[in-house]
């Protein structure tokens, strides 16, 4: 893959002076990247520690809202340690975010269908069963897309394809590696990190963060990147609705 030749916003740094957007802030800028993701695997395993129902744990849709909106705010709050986010060619990101939900939906039936191991576990969290009331099952689904598309992109952008890409590359500052700078060794670890988060999906997850990881190197645009995700999400979002294939959400 011949990487396109945009103007890079971070280069590798001589040692004289700082790169721009590097400068100090009051929290740590490895802690703003790392704090969400945190809190946002601490609420999956509270969302795990309710009552067990017919229709999915009793806890779920509490931590899965508050997930949502704390994450939310922790990016807002953290958001001057940032990089500053790049939108170019955010229609190849488009294009890469549709292309994502028909991988992830057509791999992971076929690997349901063939293998046990991909089967989800346990009880399967059914909004339409669970809330008796139809006006809180509406919120709890709004919130959930919210989360899906607005919240996890940023989130999973910033932490996946920024901080911990260019922390492979340059493990004592990650700030002295560009973004999308290519490496063989991030290209091939980011996935397999990212899908260790990501339960019997972890193939599934593999294989869709490796094209995420492509359109990374080519572009060096984390919006691209952010766009594809949003779009993979959205799609999958209303595809589950829809269809009412839980597991798949």
């Amino acid at each position: 893959m011949t990487p396109n030749p945009v103007p890079l916003d971070y280069g590798r740094d001589s040692g004289k002076q700082p790169l721009p957007g590097s400068e100090k802030h009051p929290l740590r800028e490895d802690l703003a990247y790392i704090l969400p993701m945190a809190a946002f695997l601490a609420f999956i395993w509270v969302g795990a520690q309710g009552t067990e129902t017919g229709h999915g744990n009793t806890w779920y849709p509490w931590a899965y809202t508050a997930r949502a909106i704390i994450v939310a705010a922790m990016l807002v709050a953290f958001r001057h340690a940032y990089t500053k986010i790049r939108w170019n060619h955010w229609w190849l990101g488009l294009i890469v975010g549709v292309v994502g939900i028909f991988q992830w939906v057509g791999m992971q039936h076929v690997l349901e269908a063939r293998f046990e191991f991909f089967k989800p576990s346990g009880i399967i969290f059914n909004p339409d069963l669970f809330f008796t009331n139809p006006n809180t099952r509406w919120a709890f689904e709004a919130v959930r897309l919210f989360g899906a598309v607005l919240v996890v992109p940023f989130m999973e952008e910033l932490f996946w394809r920024d901080f911990c890409w260019r922390s492979i590359i340059a493990p004592n500052d990650f700030k002295l590696a560009a973004v999308g700078e290519w490496d063989l060794k991030a290209f091939i670890i980011v996935p397999l990190i990212f899908a260790v988060v990501h339960g019997n999906w972890w193939l599934t997850a593999i294989v869709w963060a490796f094209m995420i990881g492509g359109l990374l190197a080519y572009t060096k645009s984390l919006g691209a990147c952010i766009i594809a995700h949003a779009t993979t999400n959205l799609l999958l979002g209303v595809y589950v609705l829809y269809s009412k294939q839980w597991s798949l959400w």
